[in-house]
């Protein structure tokens, strides 16, 4: 019973729509209709700004960092951090606090592995921001920055570890498909402040 408490605590934590809650209390603006529509900090940082976007996507990784400490929190050392952590996720993506129109699964993500790997999750931060300056897309930064958490896991051989960040960047991937298109057409919005 405490572990589907867990697991519903964890979606529930996933589900705080950060995006929508600053936007609203702070700029009177829902942000799902102004630039992607999308509640994440990407969209954030482009409809209101650099300090909504810091605050939003802090919110966002804490939310994952937060849920995955749950079993460490409770005591039950044998429920995986990793497993708890995806219901975050899932919660951002698709919250019940926000019509199940949720963010891209980015920051909530890293949050999840800040708990678990703090070192993989500062290296990936890195990469994020090396291929941003590289590439100035936000969108090819995070799907490369999976990429690089993946290869950095198969080193560890930890086997939960390579099993959920394989599942969390194919996920990550998925709901970017639209950008991968616009990235193509060379369409795609690059940043400004880099």
């Amino acid at each position: 019973m405490i572990e589907a408490i867990i697991f519903i605590l964890a979606y529930l934590l996933g589900s705080i729509p950060s995006g929508l809650i600053v936007g609203k209390v702070g700029y009177g603006i829902d942000i799902r209709e102004h630039g992607s529509g999308n509640l994440g900090g990407t969209n954030t940082f482009r409809t209101l700004g650099i300090k909504a976007g810091l605050l939003v996507t802090g919110a966002d990784i804490l939310k994952g960092t937060l849920a995955a400490a749950l079993p460490l929190l409770f005591g039950l050392d044998h429920l995986h951090p990793l497993l708890v952590g995806i219901f975050a996720v899932v919660g951002h993506t698709y919250p019940i606090f926000a019509k199940f129109r949720g963010g891209k699964a980015v920051a909530t993500s890293g949050g999840v592995l800040l708990c678990y790997v703090p070192l993989l999750f500062i290296t990936m931060l890195a990469f994020f921001f090396i291929v941003l300056y590289i590439s100035k897309y936000v969108s090819l930064s995070s799907m490369l920055a999976g990429v690089y958490g993946i290869i950095y896991s198969l080193f560890t051989k930890d086997i939960p570890l390579i099993i959920v960040i394989t599942l969390l960047t194919s996920f990550v991937v998925y709901r970017h498909r639209a950008n991968i298109k616009r990235i193509i057409d060379k369409t795609e919005p690059k940043v400004k402040w880099l």
